[in-house]
Formats: C-alpha cells, structure tokens, sequence
C-alpha cells in the first residue's frame, strides 16, 4: 500500500492549466491522488496532465468553460459516473479584470467577473456537494487574495475574493457537524503568475515566489488535520 499522504483520494482543481493551479495539480499527483483538471484551454491542461504522467501520477482532463453553470452539471455527472466520493475541490479559477473605479466599472466585464469568481464556485460546491460528502475526509480549498479589504481601483475582484471567502465560510458552517467536509481559504501572497503580471506590471518576477511553494502548502494543509474555516496566508 501507497505511503503516499493522498494515495486513493480524488481531486479536484480548477483553472489547472497553468500557475497555481497547476503547480497544485502537480503537487496533488505527487502526493498520490487521482487529480481531474479542469480550465478552458484542452492545451494547457494536456501539457499538465503529461508532466502528472512522466511524474507517475494519475490524472484527467476536463477542458470547460465555468461561466457555462450547464457544463458544470454535466462534469459532476461524468465524474459521479465513475468515482463514489470528491475528497480536494481546489477552487482557484479566478479573473482579475480591469482595474478601474468603482462608477467606471464596465457592467459587463463586472458580470462576467463575477460568474467565474463566485458564481462558479457555487456551482461547484452544488453540483459535488453529495460526493463531497461521500468522503471520510472532504476539503474544499478557496484562493483568495490579499486585498479583500477596500482599495483603491482593486473593487471589482476585491469584492469577489469577499464573497469567495464568504460563501465557502459559510459553507464549512452548515456542513460541519454533518459530514466530513472541512472548508480552508488560502491566501497565495505574492507569487509568479500571470494575474499577477497584468496587476503589477512593473514588478520583477524575479522576487517573486513560484506558484510550487504554494501548491506544496495546499498540499500540506490538506493532508493534516487542519479545522474547517482555517485562513491560511503562504509567505515566501
């Protein structure tokens, strides 16, 4: 038997295609689970998956568009087709889009934002809910950001974050004296990614931590025992 800390566990990460998400499928694969990919580009997520399978971890692809709550439905179908019980949920797709002014915010963009940033993840959390609970040892697992309290410019995805943080709060509440299910917000801090490059374009990526040192910390995080509502910040 496996001495892997998550040998015989599913997980689940979305917006896997490329930094943090990623670098967690990885470190999910390397710590023995079964991970199921998820973002829109089928490229990226086949480029993860390979590196999953030269790395002798086992992995699928999930290619789809999160703002389309339908192809939700029809994902957790598929994977309840073939698993009993979801044990990680890594809810880390996210957009950041324009830094703006609260009255200059395009209407738009806004509700797009808040499609993939909120609107996905309670579908997610819907559509999995009963194989979440199907586990001895469930873990929904929230990226937020650092900047969740007002500021300037940053109020369109700062108030996403919020009610990221919120919702799967709330969550963690209403099922933890009925099931397994322990919910933890992770805050990644600085770190090398493309968001990141477009908010702060300026910066040296150079000084900043790689998307491994936080995945290796969502890796740890849930292969403890760590209590429900845990807010985690990843220094580095």
């Amino acid at each position: 038997m496996s001495d892997l800390p998550l040998s015989g566990k599913l997980a689940l990460v979305t917006g896997a295609s490329r930094g943090i998400g990623a670098a967690t499928a990885q470190a999910l694969a390397a710590a023995g689970a079964h991970v199921i990919l998820t973002a829109r580009t089928s490229g990226g997520l086949e480029e993860v998956e390979d590196r999953i399978h030269a790395a002798g971890g086992h992995a699928t692809i999930a290619p789809l568009d999160l703002t389309d709550g339908e192809s939700i439905g029809r994902l957790a179908q598929a994977i309840g087709g073939r698993w009993q019980a979801l044990d990680i949920l890594v809810l880390n797709a996210a957009t950041l889009g324009s830094l703006a002014a609260v009255q200059a915010i395009d209407a738009k963009e806004f509700a797009r934002l808040l499609t993939l940033n909120i609107g996905a993840p309670q579908a997610l959390i819907a559509a999995f809910d009963a194989m979440l609970r199907a586990s001895a040892d469930a873990r929904v697992v929230a990226l937020t950001s650092s900047v969740v309290t007002p500021r300037a410019y940053w109020g369109a995805y700062d108030a996403s974050k919020a009610a990221l943080e919120t919702l799967v709060g709330a969550y963690g509440e209403e099922v933890k004296a009925i099931s397994a299910i322990r919910t933890h917000i992770v805050d990644p801090g600085a770190t090398r990614t493309a968001m990141r490059a477009r908010a702060f374009p300026g910066e040296d990526p150079a000084s900043l931590k790689g998307p491994e040192v936080v995945a290796d910390a969502i890796v740890q995080l849930v292969s403890t025992d760590t209590p429900t509502g845990h807010r985690m910040r990843v220094e580095g």
